[in-house]
């Protein structure tokens, strides 16, 4: 499935590293983590010039010294250019992503699979206010299924989610927008 001349590539690289990849995963992850922190905690422009400047830094040096192969860095940086799509989850990110490398790094794709497997159970059995996290997927309610994945318009939503305990499962009918008129217009202007 890969191309023969991408699969020499990265085995060239590859060789002449001392440690097995899911070290070199490891470490470049905790020398990031530290290079991030070190960012945080500095004033601004320093922060970034550090960051930046370290990362270019020791990803060069690591590779210069035969520590780590180049494709190693280049899924580093992507790894920590992609945790910036969502900021406020990079403590659990970090978290998520040294979880992964250690599954996939002792049992393979099979630890991969066990680490996602035992991730949704976690989430299945969580509840934020008496709900369940996931539902309405998990348990399952058919009918609330039509704000899951497409929302549809509010005039077609009439009923509560069955997950909410309510003793009145009917919503407040949706007032549909009407155009207001010219003399509603001007005594808003008025005021």
């Amino acid at each position: 499935m890969i191309p023969s001349n991408l699969l020499v590539t990265m085995a060239a690289a590859r060789e002449g590293t001392p440690f097995p990849a899911v070290m070199d995963v490891i470490g470049m992850g905790i020398v990031y983590e530290i290079l991030q922190e070190a960012g945080i905690r500095l004033p601004r422009p320093v922060g970034q010039a550090v960051s930046i400047v370290g990362a270019l830094v020791i990803g060069e040096s690591a590779v210069s010294a035969g520590l780590i192969g180049a494709p190693m860095v280049i899924v580093i940086a992507i790894t920590a250019i992609s945790s910036f799509v969502i900021p406020s989850l990079t403590e659990v990110g970090t978290i998520m992503r040294f979880y992964y490398v250690f599954l996939a790094g002792f049992l393979g794709l099979f630890g991969i699979m066990i680490g996602v497997a035992s991730f949704i159970s976690h989430l299945a059995s969580l509840h934020s206010f008496g709900v369940p996290y996931l539902s309405p997927l998990a348990p399952i309610y058919i009918s609330d299924l039509k704000d899951t994945f497409i929302r549809v318009p509010w005039w077609a939503m009439k009923t509560r989610p069955k997950a909410i305990v309510s003793p009145n499962g009917v919503r407040q009918e949706s007032k549909k927008f009407e155009k207001p008129t010219e003399e509603e217009n001007n005594e808003v202007l008025n005021k």
